[in-house]
């Protein structure tokens, strides 16, 4: 446990940014598998979902919560399970 007050902040702080990158990231997944779900029944609404998603992870970059590669990578992924025909 630290004994000074500004290595007692960060430990406050840490704590705080840990729990909202876990709901960003959280939040993240279960959008991600909404748009895994409507493309394996063929749902009508997959283009809502995407959108949703991507937006998602766009705002998870746009913080830092994860890497831009890593969301460019899963934009890519998001839009050729949207785009194929035999889904």
């Amino acid at each position: 446990m630290p004994n000074i007050r500004s290595a007692k902040k960060r430990v406050k702080v840490i704590e705080t940014k840990t729990m909202q990158n876990k709901n960003i990231r959280s939040a993240l997944k279960t959008d991600l598998k909404k748009v895994d779900a409507a493309v394996a029944e063929n749902s009508d609404n997959v283009n809502e979902l995407y959108v949703k998603a991507v937006s998602a992870v766009d705002k998870a970059a746009a913080k830092g919560t994860i890497h831009k590669n890593k969301a460019n990578r899963t934009k890519a992924q998001l839009a050729k399970k949207t785009s194929s025909p035999s889904a």
